[in-house]
């Protein structure tokens, strides 16, 4: 007997044509989702900057380095590079865009951040076996490759590397130039961090590329002060528009200082006795000057 197949009715017909569209979109999208992951990696390869992480590694504790001779520096010579997968530089999480004024724009700050070298010699060595140099430690400084000054991870392996000759050399100058545009808000933290990292010798080579220096604007301040019963003091409080600065209050034969914060503001803490009351104090924030009566 012949056993004839049985004819599909619409609905299965109609059924079978929509499951085999539905896996040709499937795989489409997936073919899709690997081009664009390939392109990712290639553009990587070629030389994008990833984005720095930060890190909190202490100051004083040395940190372990890389395997002797894994790490393989781009150039040589003074314009020499760190292996970007040795040393891809990182970032210190005390600064932010926020508080430059209080960290990397305030005079003498890197030193109080700076590894000791009792810490720092032992890691150098280190280093140098990853980098396989072998010359005299002194021909090489040990680096930061996103500088304190621009807020660096302090004690990093992923961000301290040797690097060849003595210090002050060319990145110096960038770094410098780097750190005084982020300070005159002419180029943000994040993109000077940025740029040393993609390729300092080419800033070296052809210069930062800065906004020009904004206008100044008139200093000016105000300031008010109330008496504090619970902690017999006078709070001195400072608006003006002189963020990120130093604010000084002097007067009834007394002297007290803190900061301003990003909008101007200030509150000192003025350790005056209540007698003080009606007596004058000057205030100095930034380049502006302003008085009050306690």
């Amino acid at each position: 007997m012949i056993v004839l197949p049985l004819a599909e009715d619409d609905q299965a017909v109609r059924l079978r044509e929509l499951i085999r569209r539905r896996w040709c979109i499937h795989a489409g999208a997936v073919l899709v989702m690997a081009a664009v992951l390939a392109l990712a990696l290639a553009t990587t390869a070629a030389g994008a900057t990833p984005r720095l992480r930060y890190s909190t590694a202490s100051n004083t504790i040395v940190q372990p380095q890389p395997a002797p001779g894994t790490c393989h520096s781009v150039g040589t010579g003074l314009y020499a590079r760190p292996d970007p997968r040795c040393t891809p530089g990182a970032l210190n999480p005390a600064v932010t865009q926020a508080d430059i004024g209080r960290t990397i724009c305030r005079a003498g700050w890197t030193a109080t951040v700076r590894p000791p070298e009792s810490i720092t010699e032992t890691e150098k060595r280190g280093s140098m076996s990853a980098y396989g140099d072998t010359r005299p430690i002194f021909d090489y400084e040990y680096d930061h490759f996103v500088p304190l000054e621009l807020g660096g991870a302090t004690n990093a392996p992923a961000n301290l590397w040797p690097e060849p000759g003595a210090s002050p050399n060319p990145k110096d100058e960038v770094e410098n130039e780097l750190n005084r545009a982020v300070c005159d808000h002419r180029i943000s933290l994040a993109k000077a961090q940025e740029e040393i990292v993609a390729n300092w010798v080419k800033l070296a080579q052809h210069g930062v590329p800065v906004g020009p220096k904004p206008s100044p604007a008139a200093a000016w301040c105000t300031a008010s002060a109330s008496w504090n019963s619970q902690y017999n003091d006078y709070d001195v409080y400072i608006h003006s528009n002189q963020p990120d600065q130093d604010a000084t209050v002097t007067g009834a034969g007394r002297t007290a200082s803190y900061y301003t914060n990003g909008s101007g503001y200030a509150d000192v803490y003025f350790y005056a006795t209540r007698s003080a009351a009606g007596d004058q104090i000057n205030v100095q924030v930034g380049s502006a000057r302003c008085s009050t009566t306690l």
